[in-house]
């Protein structure tokens, strides 16, 4: 069953606070959007009079607009963000896309700037982040504010069919079927990123798993990647903000 709209505003809202919880957004820097069902349309998160920063956001900062950022929704108090193009973009192109995240996760920076290779040096540890870097990351190698759809036509072509896009010298772009997959992708890389990055530290060369360890790994499936773990983050924000 589909969210209601109030609900899937709520989860934007929710992810926005659980990536800034998580220090992959930062101050007013990061944006979620979510797909409205049937539409050509969508929920994004935008600044108004009353910002007070991602960690912050309420229901109130999450605005119905077009793909293009244009909406009555707007009020003419809300500014979209700079980079709507990065969401509008993809929802245009991705009809499997019903969640598109932008943000500047540190170790993902450090990562990018440096050349660090993705590679699967974990198992069991975090599976699917495992398989990212079995998969590959696409790397866009542009630092540019993508402000304009042409803009993000060659990021978008670069990322291809994935959910995760390193931004080289920026930040990254995550996406999933819905906001809580795409929350947890965007959350799994953050941690192939910084177990890369502390790896890098030691200064010694972590082998890849065997491929026998790796045909052991499952496919632990929609409801223990997206569901579970979000879950879980909800109610650690809730604690917080307690």
């Amino acid at each position: 069953m589909n969210d209601s709209l109030e609900e899937l505003r709520e989860k934007v809202a929710l992810s926005c606070r659980i990536l800034a919880m998580e220090g992959l957004v930062d101050e007013t820097l990061g944006h979620v959007s979510a797909r409205i069902p049937g539409t050509d349309e969508m929920f994004i998160r935008c600044r108004g009079e009353s910002e007070k920063g991602v960690r912050y956001t309420t229901i109130d900062a999450i605005r119905r607009v077009d793909f293009d950022g244009h909406g009555e929704d707007l009020q003419g108090m809300y500014h979209v963000p700079k980079e709507l193009s990065i969401h509008g973009e993809i929802m245009k192109s991705r009809s499997d896309v019903g969640c598109v995240i932008h943000a500047h996760p540190p170790a993902t920076l450090i990562c990018g700037i440096t050349d660090l290779k993705f590679r699967p040096i974990f198992g069991a540890f975090n599976i699917p982040a495992m398989r990212m870097a079995l998969e590959g990351v696409p790397i866009f190698p542009r630092s540019y504010l993508v402000t304009r759809p042409e803009l993000a036509a060659p990021m978008i072509e670069k990322m291809g069919n994935k959910d995760i896009c390193l931004m080289k010298g920026h930040g990254i772009t995550a996406t999933g079927a819905t906001v809580e997959e795409a929350t947890i992708n965007a959350l799994n890389f953050n941690t192939l990123a910084k177990v890369t990055l502390e790896v890098e530290k030691t200064g010694r060369e972590a082998p890849s798993i065997s491929e026998e360890d790796i045909a052991e790994l499952p496919d632990l499936g929609t409801k223990f990647n997206a569901k579970w773990v979000w879950q879980y983050y909800v109610e650690k924000l809730k604690e917080q903000e307690k």
